[in-house]
């Protein structure tokens, strides 16, 4: 177990820093990261949004990374262009550092799959 948590750190690590090359900054966390992966789902480039519009961003970043494995779906987009989920399959309950484990898993593998990081 050990052994994979050391790895999953490496490879985060690795990612803000590859992240720090195309944006300039290092995220600081893994909100920063779910932040931009819901701008880059969002498809409306680089603007300026309000305190509501970055939470939901965050909430499409981690519908789309779990649907990855099954968790959510994509229902389709509202008339302003924001994608709408849903829940699919139920998510394993787990403590708050479990869950950030997930997401961080699931996270590393968006970039590899849906992204030219790698």
């Amino acid at each position: 177990m050990i052994k994979k948590d050391l790895e999953l750190a490496r490879s985060w690590e690795a990612l803000r820093l590859q992240l720090k090359e195309v944006i300039g900054k290092k995220p600081k966390d893994l909100n920063s990261v779910l932040f931009l992966i819901g701008v880059q789902e969002l498809g409306k480039g680089k603007k300026t949004f309000s305190k509501e519009e970055k939470q939901d961003l965050m909430h499409i970043a981690i519908c789309k990374v779990l649907s990855l494995s099954g968790f959510y779906e994509l229902e389709g987009l509202d008339e302003e262009g924001w994608p709408h989920w849903k829940l699919v399959k139920k998510l394993p309950h787990f403590d708050l550092l479990e869950q950030e484990k997930l997401l961080k898993m699931h996270v590393l593998e968006y970039f590899k799959t849906e992204t030219s990081l790698d």
